[in-house]
């Protein structure tokens, strides 16, 4: 079994009967101190969401999932919860999938006379089962497109995908290398992926944001892989910002550029005009690991995703297989 904490996402984030709380393992301090985060209403799942607490499309949508069970059993209760869930973060579309459809059964077992709070707690287990199902057939198929000895660069973290791809090329019996980018202004990079390949026992090696393309001309990457926050369906891929200054990158060198695409792209965005990005406060990028890194006075901008267009992408990785991304619309197409 995949030893890695990240790879399963029941580790990571719970609901509680005892409490009648949503647990989250605090992805902010993580590795670095091992602390679960007690929320107890609607407001703090929402403002644990924002605060990067939990990180990454589907585990933030599982945590948003499992704080609507926190609402009181009452129709204006759930509109309510759910509206202040979709908010927290916009980009992801794994959050706008999840959210209405937990409302929606909220609502259906209210009017039914039943639990909503079960047929909440039900659907949202229901989809952390499966999609820890999707990451194990997602890195299982990533694997095959490792080489043995293989340099691999990461950017941000990949999430559950990866792991299950390291692990299964490490019982492929091939020696795999790690290249993380730290990415800024939080690091999970140097922590996250970081981590995950130490408990995996595979090689890492953390390099700043800036150091890809210089690695790339010395011949020390022979793959570049990210997840994808959305995929379209004309194959656009949006991830954290510097995705898309990697690819391009990649490609002036020849590098591939696979994708963990999970479980393929988003059927409601047909286009990048249909992803709105999420700006964050550039007061974060002032700052690094709780400290003040730019001068005082200084202004900043942060989007936290770019948009990397198909053109610059070798493959995108799904569970049914591996898609050409100007192709992905067959994922839709593909039966199992």
């Amino acid at each position: 079994m995949n030893p890695a904490i990240l790879a399963d996402r029941f580790k990571t984030l719970h609901y509680d009967p005892d409490q009648d709380a949503v647990i989250l393992l605090n992805r902010a301090k993580y590795p670095h101190e091992i602390e679960y985060v007690t929320c107890r209403t609607v407001e703090e799942v929402a403002r644990a969401i924002e605060d990067m607490i939990v990180q990454g499309g589907p585990p933030l949508a599982y945590a948003a999932g499992l704080g609507l069970a926190l609402a009181r059993p009452d129709k204006s209760s759930y509109e309510a919860a759910a509206k202040r869930l979709l908010a927290t973060r916009p980009t992801a579309d794994d959050l706008h999938h999840i959210i209405p459809a937990v409302r929606e059964r909220a609502l259906a077992a209210l009017a039914a006379g039943g639990d909503p709070k079960q047929a909440v707690l039900d659907y949202v287990n229901g989809e952390i089962e499966r999609g820890n199902r999707v990451s194990r057939m997602c890195g299982e198929h990533a694997a095959g497109l490792l080489d043995d000895g293989d340099n691999i660069l990461t950017h941000c973290i990949p999430g559950a995908a990866l792991c299950w791809m390291l692990w299964t090329a490490k019982q492929q019996g091939k020696t795999i290398r790690l290249i993380a980018t730290e990415t800024r202004p939080y690091l999970q990079g140097a922590r996250l992926t970081a981590q995950c390949a130490v408990e995996l026992g595979v090689e890492v090696t953390v390099i700043t944001d800036g150091m890809p393309a210089h690695l790339m001309s010395r011949g020390m990457i022979d793959n570049y892989v990210t997840a994808a926050d959305r995929i379209t369906m004309d194959g656009h891929i949006t991830n954290k910002v510097g995705t898309f200054q990697i690819a391009i990158a990649a490609h002036y060198h020849g590098i591939p550029f696979y994708v963990l695409g999970y479980d393929g792209p988003d059927p409601n965005t047909e286009s990048a005009d249909g992803v709105e990005i999420e700006w964050r406060g550039g007061e974060e990028v002032l700052h690094c690991a709780g400290r003040r890194t730019a001068v005082v006075g200084a202004k900043a901008l942060y989007p936290a995703f770019d948009i990397t267009p198909p053109h610059l992408i070798s493959a995108i990785v799904t569970d049914r297989g591996i898609f050409p991304p100007t192709l992905i619309r067959r994922y839709w197409e593909t039966e199992g």
